[in-house]
């Protein structure tokens, strides 16, 4: 248990469109969470961009892009592992994906396997975005990668609402799942319940990376959090503004505190 990295979750308020801006914030607070001794930080889904599936193939990513020499820069000089969202283009198809960004100048991509919709009933009288699988390719189902001496599977929003898929990542021996979404508030309940549950059954660190502001026309839940691998919540983050969780082993107890980001 000692051995274990400390994980840090990042809140972020996406800025519709403006990939700069958001690489300028997810910096600042990679830049705290790696101060307060994080070696791995997650950030929501498709963070760089929002979740704004209309500019999403105007501004999709290649896994090689440029735009992410800056974040991989930090991530080799902190010596930590930094996993963002973006819109990602892989031959013809475009991806809901994470970006594994490491230590060691590598990246890593895990496509979205399960796409969502959202529907009517879960934000009255707002903007509803078209199904996700009118802009997006379904990913294939990716193994567990390596961070340090840990196996980790990651998540990305409508995977986590299927319990196979946390049952697959376990069978494959992972110490951790991390999971990038963008929850709105009519489902955070569920959403918390379903993850505390994934960690107590499969015995692993979960945490959950969520907007702490609207995306796409919709609100957000905020409230990230991390839950130890007996399903204790150790942190979770206020519904609204940016903000950082994180989550330590100290002589084998998990404790977990919010971090001030400004």
């Amino acid at each position: 248990m000692s051995s274990w990295p400390a994980i840090a979750v990042a809140q972020t308020v996406p800025i519709r469109g403006d990939v700069e801006a958001n690489v300028s914030e997810h910096l600042r607070l990679a830049t705290r969470a790696a101060e307060a001794g994080a070696s791995v930080v997650l950030f929501p889904e498709l963070s760089l961009c929002g979740y704004e599936l209309d500019v999403a193939e105007r501004l999709a990513f290649s896994p090689d892009d440029e735009r992410l020499v800056p974040l991989a820069a930090f991530a080799a000089d902190a010596e930590a592992t930094l996993i963002v969202g973006a819109p990602v283009r892989v031959g013809t198809k475009l991806h809901i994906a994470s970006l594994v960004l490491s230590p060691d100048g590598s990246r890593g991509l895990y496509a979205k396997r399960h796409l969502g919709a959202f529907h009517p009933g879960a934000a009255p009288g707002k903007h509803v975005p078209p199904p996700e699988s009118s802009v997006f390719s379904s990913g294939d189902p990716a193994p567990v990668v390596r961070l340090g001496t840990k196996r980790v599977a990651l998540a990305i929003c409508a995977d986590t609402g299927r319990p196979e898929h946390a049952a697959a990542a376990a069978a494959l021996g992972a110490d951790l799942y991390l999971a990038s979404v963008f929850t709105i508030p009519a489902d955070l309940e569920v959403e918390h319940r379903r993850l505390g549950s994934f960690a107590r059954e499969h015995g692993m660190l979960v945490a959950m990376a969520n907007f702490g502001g609207p995306s796409g026309g919709l609100p957000s839940a905020g409230a990230s959090a991390i839950w130890s691998e007996s399903g204790e919540r150790l942190v979770e983050l206020s519904a609204e503004g940016a903000g950082l969780a994180l989550a330590r082993a100290d002589s084998g107890v998990w404790t977990g505190r919010a971090i001030a980001t400004r």
